[in-house]
């Protein structure tokens, strides 16, 4: 960690130059004895990166920034914020600390956080960030989490970890198993330590897998922003035995959009099937991602258009988590009728339970991409094939 790229002639420097193209940085001749050019390009592209994910961070003076890998690997503000808002107590161990940013949330929560990791650099990064973001109470280690927690004679109120895709996993990662630490080998120590358990997830890991790996597992939380999801958190509180209850949130659509719902209820509920009547539903992403087909249909009286279709409707409009559409006109599915009649139209197209794909509807039938119209391709109750023309409210 170079100090000096704290000095105000440097951060100006970094802050009149982050819409300057990075190769050119790289390359122009050195602009400080003691700060490389490379540094600087560096400070440059990690602060850009932070602009829209770390707001707080990003119009904060004197932040020090890592590599940019470690900005595109940390939680974002929202994310990291909607975590702290699930855990209190007097003590938490942040075992994957990294940049801090899930830290920086938690110590509000807190009266204390022990932040682990392992690279001594980004461990004195996330230390001075703090300090200048006043940040609560927190002591930051150098070194491996596991020694840390083997070490200590203390309890935490609560753990929290992210594990990371293992150095020699390659492709994408499933199972904790990929991740390192793992999870699963380490959870017999964690709850010598603690009561409760904290654990992110990326969104590609297998959630009934994990759901069915885990011990004590009591909550599934499933996190979107602005409709992507971006992370999966499992609570997990010693000796509970009860049914996992999922919990989705969307953050930012401008609002925030919740539906919960517990894993027995999903279940046994029975789906009501209907054509496609006046309005259209699709639920967003974190409820799709916790595959609540059934039970998001029966809690708002939704009909479903086909088992393995994951859109709903209704004759009169209602609120719900998702985006909501009215149904224009409807048609059957037959190619060179629709060719002629979609040819060089503009429109969304949504492709669901349906033979082909996006790609294939559109260039088939000659459908430009865009405009206010969406054309659902869906197949309804009695396996037909159907298209929806709809138009988003």
């Amino acid at each position: 960690m170079n100090k000096d790229i704290l000095n105000t002639g440097i951060q100006n420097f970094i802050h009149k130059n982050l819409s300057t193209d990075i190769v050119s940085v790289i390359t122009q001749n050195r602009q400080f004895p003691t700060v490389s050019q490379k540094e600087l390009a560096s400070q440059i592209e990690a602060k850009k990166k932070s602009e829209h994910k770390l707001p707080t961070w990003f119009n904060s003076p004197q932040i020090y920034y890592p590599e940019k890998l470690s900005i595109e690997q940390t939680s974002s503000e929202k994310t990291a914020r909607y975590k702290a808002s699930l855990v209190a107590g007097k003590t938490m161990l942040d075992m994957t600390g990294g940049f801090g940013v899930d830290t920086y949330f938690f110590s509000s929560r807190f009266q204390v956080v022990q932040h682990c990791e392992k690279n001594p650099e980004l461990s004195a990064i996330a230390e001075h960030n703090h300090a200048i973001l006043n940040g609560g109470e927190a002591i930051f280690h150098a070194e491996d989490a596991l020694a840390v927690l083997k070490n200590s004679t203390k309890n935490w109120d609560w753990i929290y970890l992210d594990p990371a895709r293992r150095k020699d996993h390659v492709g994408k990662v499933f199972l904790f198993q990929d991740c390192e630490p793992n999870v699963l080998e380490i959870l017999p120590v964690l709850f010598e330590k603690t009561e409760n358990v904290l654990i992110k997830a990326a969104p590609l890991l297998d959630i009934t897998k994990a759901k069915n790996d885990l011990n004590y597992l009591k909550e599934i939380h499933i996190v979107a922003v602005r409709n992507e999801v971006k992370e999966v958190l499992y609570l997990l509180k010693k000796e509970y035995e009860g049914s996992v209850n999922y919990k989705t949130i969307n953050l930012g659509q401008p609002q925030n959009e919740s539906f919960d719902f517990n894993l027995a209820e999903e279940t046994n509920a029975v789906s009501q099937f209907g054509p496609p009547e006046a309005y259209l539903y699709e639920p967003n992403r974190a409820i799709l991602k916790s595959g609540a087909f059934k039970a998001i249909g029966n809690a708002f009286g939704l009909k479903k258009l086909h088992e393995h279709t994951h859109l709903y409707s209704t004759e009169e409009l209602i609120a719900f988590p998702g985006r909501r559409f009215s149904i224009l006109s409807q048609a059957p599915f037959k190619p060179k009728v629709l060719k002629k009649k979609l040819a060089k139209t503009q429109a969304n197209v949504i492709a669901k339970n349906f033979p082909w794909t996006v790609a294939q509807i559109r260039k088939r039938l000659g459908i430009k991409d865009g405009g206010d119209t969406y054309l659902f391709f869906v197949k309804t109750m009695h396996e037909e094939l159907t298209v929806l023309i709809c138009e988003r409210i």
